[in-house]
């Protein structure tokens, strides 16, 4: 089955190549990245090229001009470059384990999408993951994190669950199996049929709106957090604002009321 991996990015060159190393070392091969960029200088450029000079993955970078956060938008720009019958989404602060596309396929099921998790990082044990570390899995091992920075707690069990465990705990987890943009999946089809990210939407659930929308034209969801692992890079959100989060919030609710499928804001504009 042919994938499209999605990610979007804003001036993080440095965790963006860490990502792109991760995809990289995948076991699962049948796919392409497309990079959302949503507005970042030319140095991210730059590295893409220098990264696809090293690795033989299908790279598409798709960039819009810097007009403030407008993930949702460079988000359905990549949709229309995408060639993949199912499409994985993260973000470009994320690293996805060797077996992370592995997952979102064995799980694949039609009528469903995927909700996944990540592991956060602190800033330093961030600094420390390099192109090696992510080669040799070093940076999902939670003895070499602990020992470059990272506070040991339960939580690492998301790290280490494995198997009938991770089933689980996917099963007891009390989080809702929710849109979540670093780790969603679902089927091309299905994606269009919604119209894709409403572009009315900044930060603050604009992710997870989309999967409300498909929540009410009958897809469900399955969770596979403690299955499709990722590390999560630290970084500042210096571009979030409290009137961001009230007007997606507004609309969401909106969605929900309405019992909304398709929005009007989305790939298709209304006219």
């Amino acid at each position: 089955m042919k994938l499209s991996v999605i990610f979007s990015t804003y001036n993080s060159p440095d965790w963006m190549e860490k990502t792109l190393w991760g995809f990289h070392y995948q076991q699962y091969r049948d796919f392409e990245v497309i990079i959302a960029d949503d507005g970042s200088t030319d140095e991210t450029r730059e590295r893409i090229q220098a990264f696809c000079e090293q690795s033989d993955m299908q790279v598409k970078h798709v960039w819009q001009p810097d007009e403030g956060f407008q993930k949702t938008r460079i988000l359905n720009k990549a949709l229309l470059e995408s060639t993949g019958e199912y499409i994985v989404f993260t973000d470009g602060d994320c690293i996805p384990r060797n077996d992370f596309l592995n997952v979102h396929v064995q799980n694949a099921q039609p009528g469903f999408f995927l909700s996944g998790g990540y592991f956060k990082l602190p800033m330093d044990t961030s600094k420390a993951i390099t192109k090696e570390h992510i080669a040799s899995g070093q940076a999902f091992d939670v003895d070499w994190l602990v020992a470059h920075g990272l506070k040991r707690s339960h939580k690492t069990m998301k790290l280490t669950a494995s198997g009938n465990k991770a089933k689980l705990l996917n099963w007891l987890t009390p989080t809702k199996a929710t849109w979540n943009g670093h780790n969603a999946s679902g089927w091309r089809s299905d994606i269009f049929a919604a119209n894709g990210f409403d572009e009315r939407m900044q930060y603050g659930g604009e992710d997870r709106e989309l999967g409300e929308r498909m929540f009410n034209a009958g897809i469900k969801s399955k969770q596979i957090r403690y299955s499709a692992i990722c590390v999560h890079l630290d970084h500042a959100r210096g571009y979030v604002t409290q009137e961001m989060r009230d007007k997606n919030r507004a609309i969401r609710d909106y969605t929900k009321k309405h019992r909304v499928t398709r929005t009007l804001h989305g790939i298709e504009k209304a006219i």
